[in-house]
């Protein structure tokens, strides 16, 4: 039989039972819930997600427990089970997060800052792995296409989020920075182009960590242009951008910075604030706040801590790993304080939670196409508690509107 994939604290998530010597039965206790991340394995439709990964693990048994259990039982056979994988996913959080995401479409993320440990992934629209057969057809039909796991395999224009980078870079790049501030008019001309603020707003006269609190496209536009695109690509880039994210396993799709020449100002501007054709994945976001949550370190996410055989003996256990230190502390510190403005008084007031203080970053991300007037992406990104960060959270509700709304309401629950 198939080993058993539990959650954190050992609830088990899959069971598998007999049907005859041929054949077993796979439940997801979860059902859509846990879909993407643990993915389905099944005799016609193939296997994915952790299923796939840990398929060698989960179809091994200890030959000392199946002796034993021989023994015990006088020589009669035994049902021989595989190893059990156990994750880093807690149920309760995973579950507040599907139910917060409701009838949206988008995703949520949340990591441990300190571990890299997935404390819940969620992906909507989902689909449920136990009756495959009946719904195959319908699933492959359904244009919203629940069989993507938008928290690692989408790609958003992540808007006002990407001034966190923005203003990483122009920390990291432009001296005195901080001290630095312009009159917003509320738009800004840039040869042939004009960018606006959101909304129309007219910021007048603020400084670095205002505009960013704000979120000043006006700002952080002109940032942009000072910093020029070989500067603001190199740190995206160290922040995985353009590359391949290290996981145990989980395929994450690229996330894309542009390479611009240094006469297209729009749109290096745009790409300053999370527009032009940048574009990222929700666990990148997350990886982003819980780099800064972690003092600069970012850490390796991944979704198993150990593999037990079926009797509960440790066969192997993974433990955290650094991708590196990619910022230094002193700036992940302010940036610390600048996102905990932006909660306390600037554009994700939303995210506030009673007792607990939350720092994060809205994002309000244009995906107009030709002919197409939807309404914008809404993104938060943010960590908590702010003195000693447990959890990094990206949220991006498609068409979700003024992300100091939704994706923020999302978050602080």
């Amino acid at each position: 039989l198939r080993g058993t994939i539990y959650d954190r604290n050992g609830n088990p998530l899959t069971k598998s039972e007999p049907i005859n010597e041929e054949t077993q039965k796979r439940e997801y206790t979860g059902g859509a819930m846990f879909s993407h991340v643990l993915g389905y394995v099944d005799q016609k439709y193939g296997i994915t997600g952790l299923e796939k990964k840990y398929d060698t693990q989960l179809m091994s048994t200890d030959i000392q427990d199946n002796l034993k259990s021989l023994i015990k039982n006088k020589g009669k056979s035994v049902k021989k089970v595989g190893d059990g994988v156990k994750t880093t996913l807690d149920t309760a959080t995973q579950k507040k997060a599907y139910d917060l995401l409701g009838d949206n479409r988008g995703a949520v993320v949340v990591l441990n800052p300190k571990t890299g440990e997935v404390i819940a992934m969620v992906s909507k629209p989902s689909f449920d792995p136990n009756n495959l057969g009946e719904s195959w057809a319908s699933i492959n039909k359904d244009s919203t296409r629940p069989l993507l796991n938008r928290a690692t395999g989408g790609l958003y224009p992540p808007g006002s989020t990407f001034k966190t980078v923005t203003a990483i870079s122009a920390l990291e790049n432009i001296s005195g920075v901080q001290n630095r501030s312009i009159d917003d008019t509320g738009s800004i001309q840039i040869g042939n182009y004009t960018l606006h603020d959101y909304n129309g707003e007219v910021l007048g006269n603020i400084e670095f960590q205002q505009a960013y609190a704000h979120s000043s496209n006006v700002y952080f536009g002109s940032l942009g242009i000072d910093l020029g695109n070989d500067k603001l690509k190199s740190t995206a880039e160290e922040f995985y951008f353009n590359k391949s994210i290290p996981t145990d396993g989980i395929p994450v799709e690229a996330s894309n910075f542009p390479a611009l020449k240094s006469y297209e100002k729009g749109n290096i501007a745009q790409s300053a604030i999370g527009q032009s054709s940048v574009l990222a994945s929700p666990l990148q976001m997350a990886l982003v706040v819980s780099t800064i949550a972690n003092g600069g370190v970012m850490m390796k996410p991944h979704l198993v801590t150990s593999v037990v055989t079926n009797s509960g003996k440790l066969v192997k256990s993974v433990s955290p790993e650094s991708i590196g230190q990619i910022i230094s502390p002193d700036i992940a510190n302010t940036m610390k304080t600048m996102m905990k403005s932006v909660v306390d008084y600037g554009t994700g007031t939303n995210a506030s939670v009673e007792g607990v203080e939350v720092a994060g970053k809205t994002g309000t991300a244009d995906n107009q196409v030709m002919g197409n007037d939807s309404p914008p992406h809404s993104w938060f990104i943010g960590f908590a508690p702010y003195d000693n960060p447990q959890v990094a959270v990206a949220v991006i509700v498609e068409n979700g509107g003024q992300g100091g709304i939704l994706a923020a309401q999302i978050a602080s629950g």
